[in-house]
């Protein structure tokens, strides 16, 4: 009897724990700095500090009109929640967003970003 309580302790304990760590990476926050602030919300973001999971950012990347190259840079998935202060050249925190994301227009002219995206949402520093 006492050895199923003490596992059943370890493993709802092991549980709380994978959940924690879950929750730690969805609040983690980074610096980053507005590197391209092109035409309709073509916003390319360098990722300057934290411990960012480097699949959901590009190493390399080469602007194809300025033929100017980046490192550990990321496209804007969420245009609309992108605070309009922040210029080019910036310096920012952010969270990854998880919440849902709601529709907003911009318009389509193309100025090329990274093939990957990031729904962030800017902090407060």
């Amino acid at each position: 009897m006492k050895l199923l309580l003490i596992l059943s302790v370890i493993l709802i304990t092991g549980m709380s724990a994978d959940g924690c760590d879950e929750k730690k990476k969805e609040q983690a926050r980074y610096k980053g700095r507005l590197e391209i602030k092109g035409i309709c919300s073509n916003y390319t973001i360098k990722v300057l500090e934290g411990d960012i999971d480097t699949s959901m950012i590009q190493a390399n990347w080469t602007d194809e009109h300025t033929n100017k190259a980046y490192t550990n840079v990321v496209g804007l998935g969420n245009p609309c929640k992108f605070p309009a202060t922040i210029q080019q050249g910036d310096e920012f925190y952010f969270t990854i967003d998880t919440s849902k994301q709601e529709g907003c227009n911009v318009c389509l002219a193309y100025y090329p970003t990274p093939a990957k995206k990031l729904l962030i949402k800017v902090e407060d520093k």
